[in-house]
């Protein structure tokens, strides 16, 4: 979906109002919407928090809903090989799509010891938000080092800017 004022609301209840009962819902429509992805992936993977930030926020929203859409779709879900090392301030602070590519460089690895399990997989991660795609593109330089074959994406809602001249 859009991330606009109608999807702004449910999102934000899910990520920082813990309205966990909304997962199936978003799940299925994750489902329905990458449903060409899904028969392609091997793995779902979640965008990982830092561990400070999963203690702050108690849970990870995507990993929530990578395991409910591996339920749904019979999938294999690892929440743990993708790990953020360091800890970043708030994408959602970031002035630019250049800061926010800077933000995240480097900050995400993969568990040396589940790099064997990535070797010639197609992964298949799961955000909430995609913005710019600094962070799914540093995720997808960390698992593609480690040996996955590819990466697919697939987001609950995308910010869609305007067109600077529209035709």
């Amino acid at each position: 979906m859009r991330y606009d004022d109608a999807s702004r609301n449910p999102i934000l209840a899910l990520k920082r109002a813990d309205r966990l009962d909304l997962v199936p819902a978003f799940a299925r429509w994750l489902g329905r919407a990458g449903r060409e992805l899904l028969t392609e992936a091997d793995i779902i993977m979640p965008v990982p928090l830092h561990r400070w930030r999963l203690w702050q926020r108690r849970f990870n929203q995507s990993a929530l809903l990578a395991v409910a859409l591996g339920k749904l779709a019979g999938k294999p879900v690892d929440c743990l090989a993708l790990v953020r090392g360091r800890s970043t301030p708030s994408q959602g602070e970031m002035a630019s799509a250049g800061a926010r590519r800077r933000n995240v460089q480097g900050a995400f690895q993969v568990e040396e010891t589940r790099s064997a399990m990535l070797q010639g997989k197609a992964i298949l991660l799961i955000d909430d938000v995609l913005t710019t795609g600094s962070t799914v593109e540093a995720c997808t330089r960390a698992l593609k080092r480690a040996g996955a074959a590819k990466v697919l994406v697939l987001t609950l809602a995308r910010v869609v800017r305007p067109r600077s001249n529209p035709v």
